[in-house]
């Protein structure tokens, strides 16, 4: 699996003024410190600093990227080794397709979507949730109301709960 552990290297003075930005430049300067590479200075960038050439080029996830346009460039590809981005100037009808066929053959995707990435749930209501909607209405009259709060009311201490639990296991019997 690649190595996410790389060094940041920053330019030169970056984080003193605004107006130079972080992306990293050679340090050119007669006196400068980076350069000479003094103690205390940000590393400048060397060929020490490279990833193994094993991990080289591939996805964070350990496998070789491969951009894919239509449905026969998958053919060949194992799906071990291999990770799938799909070009982004395929249209949407095509790319159900494609997302379709790469699910299908177990491929991993490194640009699924917004609305492929969420795992779609479809869960029927619990029984508990369908009482909760029967004491949203509102009563008629107000001897109704007082039983509601009677059977609504929780207990307020353990040995309330722990005695309406023997009452509630008395009336199953």
């Amino acid at each position: 699996m690649a190595d996410m552990s790389k060094h940041a290297f920053k330019r030169q003075e970056s984080w003193r003024y605004k107006r130079v930005k972080p992306a990293w430049r050679r340090a050119r300067g007669v006196t400068s410190k980076m350069r000479k590479e003094e103690a205390g200075w940000p590393p400048k960038v060397k060929v020490g600093y490279g990833t193994a050439a094993a991990t080289r080029g591939l996805h964070p996830r350990g496998l070789r990227e491969y951009l894919i346009h239509r449905l026969p460039e998958l053919e060949g590809l194992d799906p071990k080794i291999h990770i799938i981005r799909i070009s982004a100037r395929v249209g949407e009808r095509k790319r159900l397709a494609l997302l379709d066929e790469i699910r299908h053959r177990n491929f991993h995707i490194a640009n699924p979507g917004k609305e492929e990435e969420k795992p779609v749930i479809t869960e029927e209501p619990t029984t508990e949730e369908a009482p909760r909607s029967k004491q949203t209405k509102i009563p008629s009259t107000p001897s109704e109301t007082e039983d509601a709060t009677e059977e609504s009311a929780e207990p307020e201490t353990m040995e309330e709960s722990a005695t309406d639990k023997v009452n509630e296991e008395e009336e199953d019997k």
